[in-house]
């Protein structure tokens, strides 16, 4: 199936639709250079630094080689990964950042990963400041000056290069698999051939998440935040807590 196979698909195929739901549009060709620098590792977010829960699962034994990295990932694209990219398109779309933070609290019930959220929101306005200056960025520091959410910033920073809701929806599902993929290379030394492997046959999962992901963000448009992407991962949730509370760790997540 390509993306545009995923963009005209009804989100329910067992139930008829009259007409395809339309996504938000991504930015313009000359935009796109600016989703490679905000989805490159390299960009100084501080994503590195964090991985996304793997390190927890690594020693808990539920990731032990490339085919279980692959089924963790594809579970946190669904759960996490969904509700980042609900967010970072909605705010990307325009609505109101704070009220997306907000929305954010309620879909992050460990206060470690709040915690988390909000130092990595910090790193990334502090990034998408110096690289793409905006008047919605500088707002939101001041409004939130110990960090909002990362979603939510990732989406200001997105629309602030030019992008669009799906280019945010995109930059947030693919950071919620190629920080954990990136980390247990790290953790388990395994072979990075292996891991990109993971992440290249995630591709069209990552596809149809962004496309919802975008799809929701125009929904909230009108209806409010409450109409984003919900998803739980009580386990995420758990570990998040009991790593936080280890003496020593390679990750802060």
């Amino acid at each position: 199936m390509t993306i545009a196979d995923v963009i005209t698909a009804p989100e329910h195929p067992a139930r008829p639709v009259s007409a395809p739901v339309p996504v938000p549009q991504a930015g313009g060709r000359g935009a796109l250079a600016a989703l490679l620098v905000l989805t490159d590792g390299r960009f100084p977010a501080g994503g590195h630094a964090h991985s996304g829960g793997a390190e927890a699962a690594v020693k808990a034994g539920r990731i032990t080689d490339g085919a279980s990295l692959e089924s963790f990932c594809r579970g946190r694209l669904h759960t996490a990964g969904l509700a980042a990219a609900g967010l970072a398109a909605a705010a990307a779309a325009g609505i109101d950042p704070l009220a997306l933070d907000e929305a954010a609290d309620a879909r992050t019930p460990s206060p470690a990963l709040r915690a988390a959220a909000r130092r990595l929101g910090r790193q990334m306005m502090r990034a998408a400041r110096a690289t793409w200056p905006a008047p919605a960025l500088d707002a939101l520091a001041a409004d939130r000056p110990r960090g909002a959410h990362q979603p939510v910033v990732l989406g200001l920073a997105a629309c602030a290069a030019g992008l669009g809701p799906l280019d945010a929806a995109y930059a947030a599902a693919y950071e919620a698999v190629s920080g954990p993929a990136t980390a247990v290379v790290r953790l388990l030394s395994l072979d990075p051939f292996e891991a990109t492997g993971v992440l290249g046959r995630l591709a069209p999962e990552l596809d149809g998440v962004a496309v919802a992901a975008a799809k929701a963000a125009q929904r909230a448009a009108r209806e409010g935040p409450e109409a984003l992407p919900a998803p739980s991962a009580p386990l995420l949730d758990i570990t998040a807590e009991q790593h936080a509370a280890w003496p020593v760790r390679l990750f802060a997540t």
